[in-house]
């Protein structure tokens, strides 16, 4: 009898190509993975551990899928990732409902994971992360036409806000002849757009090659037939210079697309957080890529909160976002996790004082996005077709300026059908937000 999977993916997209790492491995014993949780033998759940926000949620979707196992349905439930690799043995004493736990060290055990848990032994697989596989078969969690492409794994920059290198190990670059293989794999299946993740991605290759490569990554993944937009994450700003840039220039696939995780504008809680360059550099490099690519969007995630922040820090991220008006921009009042050093710092910030400025911000930002989308009322935007929305009774997209899930998205009319995956123009009549409205041309 088939065993059947069933896989929930949380946290990030790192995490993610980690869940379509086990699905192919659990396939190519012949076993079959099943959308739906009550056809399931098998539940897994790949765990975020990042913040609190997240490690409820994972503790939650595990309680929840559990209860499938009381009700006799659900043979047996494996927890995998970061959570787990943070939380071992508490996971083990204080969680019976668990049948076998997989570290991030240990995603290649799942087979014996899900056939030890079948067989009634409950085991632990908790593999150096420092020594994960990299490479690996993927069973794709998304649409066919927008696929991942993990270039590194793991971290170097100590934040002192964030528990990742101790989770995922030190910064390991795959080998530019893999990812290639990789992607063009990906292509030949139908990915027109190919998502470049890693922690650090600017630091690509600095460990393998001893500089950075990621203007070199760029230009072959470029050259791919059929791949329409490359779409570069995690551009740390001390590490995104002038040669990358010019590849961006070179290339209409490379959109002009700058995910750059900045946290702040004050130099002192820069230094605080233990981030690499300053406020004058963060300035610097978008007032370059404005100058140099006038269609940019840029994204970043802002942390407010941080111990000791000051009013008058604060006031000057205020001051910066509404000046430079970002136009993505995620903010997240600090979490104070266990085992960083900023969790041992003084002057912890009240976590309503903390709320109450990251409202501020989101305001603010709110207002940004607004008067964005404003200005694109009346252009005609290249929008990647996502599917038909029954509710709005419209086709949805998204353009070069959104990535899936964290960015906007485009509802437009279309009177002939639109196939899911393809290309269409659309002129934006109204943007709310980062909503866009509009109908279909040419």
């Amino acid at each position: 009898m088939t065993i059947k999977i069933h896989m929930n993916s949380l946290g990030c997209a790192k995490n993610l190509v980690n869940s379509e790492q086990m699905l192919a491995l659990l396939r190519r014993e012949g076993m079959e993975i099943v959308e739906d949780l009550r056809k399931a033998d098998v539940a897994i759940v790949n765990t975020c551990g990042f913040i609190d926000e997240a490690k409820q949620e994972a503790i939650n979707t595990i309680l929840e899928e559990a209860r499938l196992k009381e009700e006799g349905q659900l043979k047996a439930l494996i927890a995998t990732g970061c959570l787990v690799e943070r939380y071992k043995e508490e996971i083990l004493q204080e969680m019976p409902e668990v049948d076998a736990i997989c570290g991030t060290g240990s995603y290649t055990d799942i087979v014996l994971a899900v056939k030890g848990a079948l067989a009634g032994r409950r085991q632990a697989y908790l593999g150096q992360s420092a020594q994960a596989a990299l490479e690996g078969d993927r069973q794709l969690l998304t649409k066919p036409y927008s696929a991942f492409l993990r270039i590194a794994e793991g971290c170097n920059n100590h934040c002192s806000y964030c528990i990742i290198p101790a989770l995922r190990g030190p910064f390991r670059s795959r080998p530019m002849e893999n990812i290639l293989e990789e992607a063009w794999a990906l292509a030949e299946k139908g990915a027109k757009e190919l998502l470049v993740i890693a922690q650090d991605t600017t630091r690509y290759g600095t460990d393998l090659y001893g500089k950075r490569m990621l203007p070199e990554l760029l230009e072959g993944l470029c050259q791919i037939p059929g791949v329409e937009w490359v779409r570069l994450h995690y551009l740390y700003p001390d590490e995104l210079d002038d040669e990358l840039l010019d590849v961006m220039k070179k290339y209409e696939n490379a959109i002009p697309y700058f995910d750059i995780p900045m946290q702040h504008i004050s130099d002192r809680v820069l230094s605080a957080m233990n981030r690499r360059g300053d406020g004058a550099l963060i300035r610097e490099r978008v007032e370059t890529i404005r100058r140099r690519f006038p269609d940019a969007v840029i994204r970043t995630s802002l942390i407010v909160g941080f111990p000791g922040e000051t009013e008058e820090e604060f006031d000057e991220l205020y001051r910066f976002l509404d000046e430079y008006k970002l136009e993505r921009a995620g903010v997240f009042a600090y979490s104070q996790e266990e085992g960083t050093v900023a969790a041992r710092m003084e002057n912890q910030i009240p976590e309503e004082e903390k709320r109450r400025r990251q409202e501020i911000l989101v305001e603010l930002q709110d207002a940004v996005m607004d008067q964005f989308s404003q200005t694109l009322v009346g252009t005609q935007q290249k929008v990647l077709c996502c599917g038909y929305d029954a509710e709005h009774e419209m086709y949805f997209g998204r353009t070069y300026m959104d990535s899936p899930d964290v960015d906007g998205i485009v509802y437009f009319y279309s009177e002939e059908p639109v196939e899911e995956g393809s290309f269409v123009t659309v002129e934006i009549e109204n943007g709310v937000g980062a909503e866009l409205y509009g109908e279909i041309v040419g």
